[in-house]
């Protein structure tokens, strides 16, 4: 009886290791979890194995055992979960860069702080030099100052504690700007300075300038702003590679392993593929190009075409236009006027004229056009633009993936037109739940449940949603984000039209396979399947199942791009 008791666990044994099959050994193994494949049926595995920068299997512990060799190395989940890395939608990747070197005025909740951190940062400087700061916004602040236009000061607090240094303070949406007299006086704005078109530079009741300037009335300081970039080759340079540093370093401890750039210029581009070529890019990018004239453009666009294969860091093959501003400044365009400024209906701050001819040039030369569209008038011009493109051209819209970058207010006549067109809405969810508590002022109760941020209805009719932050405008995070979108819940605990949540598994989608595919790589990213890039993210806990109140606790613990760990907790 005893050497029978022995015969049956031994024979046990014998099968199971006849069961599994020894693999060529792979390079990398997480095991002891859960891995969301993100495929077509959303499978789940217990593991996976890595050779080089691919997915070679996913399975049960004991079928990914099989891929464990002398070198390989192991890393144990213990019940976390493993996803595709995050792909961020729509972000400004060296913009994120610069925002860690100047003011981040994002967490201060009073224009008195603001002043309060401008005055030490004066005190540091030689007279002359400029002061950069990026992240205010007006209805974030705890109180309203006193004076004020439309909720934003005028800007004499801000001059009397920095008479001898210019300043410019960029507001968080990227949509506008407030500087002080000393910086007004350099770029030669006076009351009698009038408008650019699609700009506004917002004066008081006494026609003075306040010191806020609203979309292209940015640009009158950019010839005054340009003795403050002096500076050597060498030094731009260093500079240059200080902005991918940062922007990459943020970007991979919040799981990101791929950025979607929205948008550069050519000088930019240029020194983004030198980085790709020589291994040196922290994460992958697909930059849109962008500020280039239609001559430049037709001219450059084939040399600037660059479509990734195998382990390839950087892809072009878009570029980036806008039609309208942001909704906090006033500058969104939209059909009616605003709730809150009953003599504005927003800004249109490049003419539609102007973006058809640039629609022409993507077709002529294969280019995805991602366009900037924020109120519900920019929208509809635009689907109607790219509608009359497709048309001329006699092409099928869908097979082009022409993207209106987030989407966010549209009339319910425009949410089927999205998917009958082959449109793409690159939208990011934390802005739902970052502005809703002041939607409503802008658009009245109406508009804003029929149409502000419609991610369901979108989803619902077969249209392609993506996920992201806009970051710098919004923090990178890709957990924040998705918290945002499966809750819609905002910082009072108030849910902002819940019909419009995303599920989790949509959520989690909008942020890989349907990001990938927005940019033309559901071939390379996005899965998590054999011969996919093995861009991988392990976070604390299953955001799948948790409760959801417990989303924003979640950590990345590690960042994998490439089969190389990039990032551990």
């Amino acid at each position: 009886m005893a050497h029978r008791r022995l015969a049956a666990p031994l024979l046990a044994l014998v099968c199971l290791m006849g069961a599994i099959t020894p693999q060529e050994p792979a390079d990398l193994v997480l095991r002891g979890g859960k891995v969301a494949v993100v495929d077509d049926n959303f499978t789940t595995a217990e593991a996976i194995a890595v050779r080089g920068y691919e997915v070679v299997a996913t399975g049960t512990d004991g079928e990914i055992d099989a891929y464990i060799g002398a070198d390989t190395e192991v890393i144990e989940l213990d019940g976390r979960l493993a996803i595709p890395g995050f792909i961020e939608g729509h972000g400004h990747f060296l913009g994120l860069g610069r925002a860690k070197m100047i003011l981040d005025l994002n967490g201060v909740s009073s224009w008195n702080g603001i002043i309060a951190m401008v005055e030490a940062k004066a005190r540091e400087l030689e007279p002359g030099e400029w002061i950069f700061g990026r992240g205010w916004h007006q209805e974030k602040w705890e109180h309203t100052p006193m004076p004020n236009v439309d909720g934003v000061p005028l800007h004499h607090g801000l001059s009397e504690v920095t008479p001898d240094n210019p300043v410019v303070l960029s507001h968080a949406s990227g949509h506008a700007a407030f500087v002080n007299e000393l910086a007004m006086q350099l770029a030669g704005i006076t009351d009698d300075t009038e408008d650019p078109d699609g700009g506004t530079i917002v004066r008081d009741a006494n026609g003075h300038a306040t010191g806020l300037l609203r979309e292209t009335a940015q640009g009158i300081l950019r010839a005054a702003r340009a003795d403050a970039d002096e500076m050597s080759d060498a030094d731009r340079e260093a500079e240059f590679r200080l902005q991918v540093q940062l922007a990459g370093q943020a970007a991979l401890e919040n799981g990101v392993t791929s950025f979607q750039d929205a948008g550069t210029g050519f000088g930019g581009i240029d020194r983004l593929r030198d980085m790709a070529e020589a291994g040196e890019l922290p994460v992958r990018l697909y930059v849109m190009v962008r500020g280039q004239s239609h001559a430049e453009l037709d001219a450059r666009l084939p040399d600037y075409l660059m479509i990734p294969e195998g382990n390839d860091f950087m892809a072009v093959r878009g570029f980036k236009h806008s039609i309208d501003g942001a909704l906090g400044p006033h500058g969104a365009w939209l059909l009616e006027p605003y709730a809150d400024l009953a003599g504005s209906a927003g800004l249109e701050t490049t003419p539609v004229d102007v973006i058809e001819t640039t629609a022409a040039i993507a077709i002529k030369h294969g280019f995805q056009l991602n366009t900037h569209a924020i109120g519900d008038r920019a929208n509809r011009e635009v689907l109607d633009l790219y509608e009359r493109a497709f048309e001329a051209a006699g092409i099928d819209g869908s097979e082009r993936r022409w993207r209106i970058e987030h989407a966010q207010h549209l009339h319910p006549d425009d949410i089927p037109r999205f998917a009958g067109m082959g449109v793409i809405a690159s939208m990011q969810g934390i802005h739902c739940t970052s502005d809703a508590p002041w939607v409503f002022r802008r658009l009245g109760a109406e508009r804003a449940e029929s149409g502000a941020y419609m991610w369901s209805d979108l989803i619902d009719s077969g249209a392609v949603v993506t996920n992201g932050t806009d970051v710098p405008v919004e923090d990178i995070s890709p957990i924040a984000s998705y918290y945002a979108s499966v809750s819609r819940r905002m910082a009072d605990g108030e849910i902002f039209f819940p019909e419009q949540r995303m599920t989790r598994e949509e959520a989690l989608r909008s942020y890989t396979t349907w990001a990938a595919y927005a940019a033309f790589e559901e071939h390379l990213k996005g899965k998590l399947e054999p011969g996919m890039l093995a861009d991988i993210t392990v976070l604390s806990q299953d955001i799948l199942t948790i409760p959801e109140e417990e989303i924003p606790a979640t950590e990345i613990d590690f960042t994998i791009v490439g089969g190389e760990v990039r990032y551990r907790r």
